[in-house]
């Protein structure tokens, strides 16, 4: 069976290509440059490696004339692009696409746990709102036509070698560093929204597992999500835990905090994470694909915090 995987060379790719390869599948990784994965395995030294941008207007006939069974698409930000897709395999013999979309299409949370199979999602920003287009075209493709889709919504995938969500939910290293030294930090509101941090490994175990469970993944959704979450206050504070503090946090309302904060863009950033704060369910991911998380929530912010340290992005103060 071949597999091609658009922008395998990313978050979830680095997993997902070992994963492919080591089970025999015939496997395809499209990149728009050689980048090279997060982490090195055997694997990324045998899989066949394609330049291929999505921009470029014979994308849909590149990807035809590779003639996939299954196409994981990890990199579609446009429901123009997942029209493409649609129209250029629909009766091609195509048996499988998998749609990344994102928890970021759910929108605020109205109850909790969220509903992968809402059909009432109303994102707050274009990416979402883009993202839950894409879905329900595909939904509609999949009633109507049977085009053979599945989606899949990763929380904020984490790990070693990208930029981690922090305890503002922001990608500022400033508050990892302040608490790394001893220092006090403030947090919005009382610090109850909450992230949904994942590893990139169990975010690439949902798509293997799709494919490898097609008929009971065929026209559905599913989040892909560690067991637990987290709120601000309970990573703040296992933050002076990690580094050796007693923890120093004092609440702030959202706009003394964004004063204090001082970054217009990064107080942006926070407010559409923590406005989207909500609790979602592996349940479905789980009765449907058997998916059984590798990392817990805090294994994941630690090994992403760990690899930051390596890479000198927080300095350990070691007096």
């Amino acid at each position: 069976m071949r597999v091609i995987v658009i922008g395998a060379a990313g978050h979830i790719g680095t997993y997902l290509i070992p994963m492919l390869v080591d089970n025999g599948y015939e496997t395809v990784a499209i990149t728009r440059k050689m980048s090279e994965p997060y982490e090195d395995a055997p694997a990324w030294h045998k899989v066949k490696r394609v330049l291929l941008d999505r921009s470029e207007p014979d994308f849909i006939e590149r990807l035809k004339e590779m003639k996939p069974d299954v196409i994981v698409d990890l990199v579609n930000f446009n429901i123009e692009d997942t029209k493409k897709i649609v129209e250029g395999f629909s009766g091609s013999g195509l048996s499988h696409y998998l749609y990344c979309s994102s928890c970021w299409a759910h929108g605020m949370a109205e109850t909790v746990p969220f509903d992968p199979d809402d059909l009432r999602k109303e994102p707050l920003d274009d990416y979402g709102r883009d993202k839950f287009a894409s879905e329900m075209y595909l939904k509609e493709q999949y009633r109507k036509n049977k085009f053979p889709a599945t989606i899949i919504m990763p929380g904020q995938i984490s790990g070693p070698g990208w930029t981690i969500i922090n305890p503002w939910g922001n990608t500022s290293m400033r508050v990892f560093q302040d608490i790394a030294d001893g220092k006090e930090i403030a947090l919005p509101n009382f610090g109850q929204e909450i992230l949904h941090h994942v590893h990139g490994y169990d975010v690439a175990q949902v798509f293997y597992k799709a494919i490898t469970h097609r008929n009971q993944s065929l026209g559905e959704s599913f989040d892909a999500e560690a067991e637990t979450h987290i709120t601000l206050y309970g990573f703040a504070k296992h933050m002076y835990e990690f580094f050796g503090h007693e923890p120093k946090i004092r609440f702030l309302s959202w706009d003394e905090w964004c004063k204090y904060e001082g970054n217009a863009e990064e107080c942006e950033h926070t407010y559409y994470h923590i406005a989207r704060s909500g609790v979602f369910s592996i349940e479905k991911t789980r009765r449907l694909l058997e998916y059984q998380p590798k990392y817990t929530c805090i294994e994941t912010i630690d090994l992403a915090v760990k690899s930051c340290i390596d890479r000198g992005l927080i300095t350990i103060n070691k007096h």
